[in-house]
C-alpha cells in the first residue's frame, strides 16, 4: 500500500465561524489527504486566545499571530511587547498576518506602514518568520522588505502570493518564501503560475487560506485544509515534479522556515 505524501497547511483561519463544531472531523479530513499539520493565522490580537486556545487542542495545529493589514485602522496598534510575549507560546511559530492591502483599505496606508514595520521588528526579535498578506502595495511592500531587511534580517513568507514578478523577484532576493494557494490552481491563473515556475522550488510553501480560495473541483464552495492536497497536485504540474516529489520539497522549505514547529514536534 503506497503512503500518502504529507504536506503542510502554512495558513488557515480555523477560528472562523465557518468551521464551528466542526474542527476534530476537519482535522481527520486534513490526515486522510495527506495534510499532516496547519497553521491557523490570528488576525486580530484579541482573538489571539481562541486561536492559541485551538492550537492547544489539537496537536497537528500551530498559530500565528498578528494584526491584518484591512483591521489595522480599526483595531488597537500592536505592540512590540505585546507580539513578543505571545511568541514565547512552544506552539505560536510566526509574526502575522501583517503587510499592506490598498485594495480595499487604502485610506490606511500609514497606518498598515507603520503596522508593518513593527511586526518586522518583532520577527526580528523573536527569529520567527514574518507572514505577509500584499494586495494592490507592490512598491510600497517591495521598498519597505528591503530597507527592514537592510536594517536586520528576518524569515518571511508572501502568504498566498499572487502580486506581479517584480514583487516576487524582490521577495526571492532577500531569501524569503512564497506560498501557492488555491489561486494558483484555478484555469484562468496561468499567469500566476509562471511566476512560481520561475521561482526555485525550494522557496516554496503551499496553504489553503481557508475558508478562502477553494482549489478545484471545490471553487466557489469553502475551502478547508484538506484541500491543499488539490493545490499541491496542481503545483506539482507547474514545476514539473511528481506529487511526492513536491511535497517532500515542500515540507523542508516549512521545516527550513517555521523552524519552532520542527523543534516542537521534536521534542513531543
Amino acid at each position: 500500500m503506497t503512503q500518502t505524501p504529507i504536506i503542510t497547511d502554512s495558513h488557515c483561519h480555523l477560528d472562523f465561524p465557518d468551521f464551528d463544531g466542526e474542527l476534530p472531523d476537519l482535522i481527520d479530513r486534513a490526515a486522510a489527504a495527506g495534510v499532516a499539520r496547519m497553521v491557523t493565522i490570528c488576525t486580530k490580537l484579541r482573538n489571539e486566545p481562541a486561536v492559541r486556545a485551538i492550537a492547544e487542542a489539537h496537536a497537528p495545529v500551530f498559530y500565528a499571530a498578528g494584526t491584518h493589514p484591512m483591521s489595522v485602522a480599526s483595531e488597537p496598534m500592536a505592540t512590540l511587547e505585546q507580539l513578543t510575549d505571545i511568541a514565547k507560546h512552544p506552539k505560536m511559530v510566526g509574526i502575522g498576518e501583517t503587510g499592506l492591502d490598498y485594495h480595499y483599505t487604502a485610506e490606511s496606508a500609514q497606518a498598515q506602514q507603520d503596522s508593518l514595520r513593527l511586526h518586522i521588528e518583532a520577527a526580528r526579535q523573536t527569529g520567527l518568520p514574518l507572514i505577509i498578506h500584499s494586495r494592490d502595495a507592490d512598491a510600497d511592500m517591495a521598498r519597505i522588505l528591503t530597507e527592514e531587511h537592510r536594517a536586520g534580517g528576518y524569515s518571511c513568507v508572501m502568504h498566498c502570493f499572487s502580486s506581479s514578478a517584480d514583487l516576487a523577484q524582490a521577495a526571492i532576493d532577500l531569501g524569503f518564501y512564497l506560498s501557492m494557494s488555491g489561486i494558483t490552481a484555478f484555469p484562468k491563473s496561468g499567469e500566476l503560475r509562471d511566476i512560481f515556475a520561475a521561482t526555485p522550488l525550494d522557496r516554496i510553501l503551499v496553504e489553503t487560506d481557508s475558508p478562502y480560495l477553494a482549489p478545484p473541483p471545490y471553487r466557489g464552495k469553502r475551502n478547508e485544509p484538506a484541500y491543499t492536497a488539490h493545490t499541491a497536485a496542481r503545483a506539482a504540474e507547474t514545476f514539473g515534479v511528481d506529487y511526492a516529489t513536491f511535497a517532500a520539497r515542500t515540507e523542508a522549505n516549512f521545516a527550513r522556515l517555521f523552524t519552532k514547529v520542527a523543534a516542537f514536534e521534536a521534542a513531543a
